[in-house]
């Protein structure tokens, strides 16, 4: 029967991105599933989660699949992009946001861009 994985992220460097990553979602690394070009990133009950792939190619700057990471509250919002700056993050110029967006595009070291969703603002609610 087929399943749906876990996405996988390509970065340039995997060192940097493990570090990132980790730290962002509070993954652990997982030396069984490990190679100099791939890294997975497991929960604390040792589920995977996240995996990193090197690539050699740029970043999409308007990716089609992205990653939504999500929160319950505005101020709780505020505080995940704050800390995920403090991590490495960066917030790059959006043009695509809609009148009162309910989420905050930021890119990680690689400059792969992510969602910080405050799910009390989406339109499906929480």
């Amino acid at each position: 029967m087929l399943r749906l994985g876990f996405p996988v992220i390509g970065v340039t460097d995997l060192d940097r991105a493990t570090a990132f990553w980790s730290a962002a979602l509070a993954l652990t690394v997982s030396a069984e599933w490990a190679s100099p070009t791939w890294q997975t990133l497991t929960t604390s009950a040792g589920e995977r989660a996240l995996a990193l792939m090197v690539s050699g190619s740029p970043a999409d700057p308007h990716p089609r699949q992205h990653l939504d990471l999500v929160v319950n509250t505005t101020a709780e919002q505020d505080a995940e992009v704050a800390r995920l700056l403090g991590l490495g993050a960066t917030q790059p110029d959006w043009e695509h946001y809609p009148p009162e967006p309910d989420f905050v595009v930021l890119a990680d070291p690689d400059d792969n861009l992510f969602c910080v969703v405050d799910l009390s603002r989406a339109p499906s609610g929480p």
